[in-house]
């Protein structure tokens, strides 16, 4: 298998960090966003959306889009899962994960690509032009601040994010608070005892370098 991947890619690291979890021998295919390779004509013919990260398949099938990614690779390797192994357990792991993109990562993207100077016209990844919005920014702001409160709330309860045990759902909230902290200006607030306990634990895990 070959990812095709960029190491300024928030998406691109939830992805490197299963990988690196799972101990599995995937082959790393560097893509120079600076350069906007993502949108050359040889990368569009891997996939066609012009986005990082992606997954090819021994036999050519190309898996795009960070979460399709990791669940393929999680279910196509040995256990233990990171996406729980009851019906139950899988549910809340798939529940947190998606709360950690859409309220927490999602947030953060569309607060960086409306104010970065370099994504000007640009606003939303992919092929397709979009114009900067800089009043999204304010509520970018809003969302990021609301989401380290609801995390702060759950982390009260307890350990990890969807549960006792490390999971897919941590992979995604780490990657939610570095992105935050380096591209948004918004680290881990103050008074987040409990966000921060879970962030000197998950943080230490040697995927966290991937």
């Amino acid at each position: 298998m070959k990812l095709y991947h960029s190491n300024g890619s928030p998406n691109a690291r939830r992805v490197r960090m299963l990988i690196a979890e799972k101990g599995l021998d995937v082959e790393l295919v560097p893509v120079d966003l600076g350069s906007r390779e993502q949108h050359s004509n040889a990368y569009l013919a891997i996939n066609p959306r012009g986005v990082v990260p992606a997954l090819v398949l021994d036999d050519g099938t190309v898996i795009g889009e960070a979460p399709t990614i990791m669940r393929y690779l999680d279910d196509a390797s040995a256990p233990p899962s990171l996406y729980g192994t009851t019906p139950a357990e899988k549910a809340v792991v798939a529940m947190w994960e998606r709360r950690m993109e859409t309220e927490g990562f999602a947030a953060v993207m569309e607060g960086v690509r409306n104010a970065a100077g370099g994504l000007k016209g640009r606003a939303v990844s992919g092929l397709h032009g979009y114009e900067q919005i800089p009043d999204l920014i304010d509520r970018s702001k809003q969302r990021v601040a609301n989401f380290y409160d609801d995390l702060e709330a759950q982390l009260g309860r307890s350990a990890y994010v969807a549960g006792d045990r490390f999971s897919a759902a941590d992979i995604t909230a780490l990657a939610t608070v570095d992105f935050a902290t380096k591209a948004f200006s918004m680290p881990i607030p103050e008074g987040r005892s409990a966000v921060k306990r879970w962030y000197a634990v998950v943080s230490s895990r040697s995927s966290a370098t991937a």
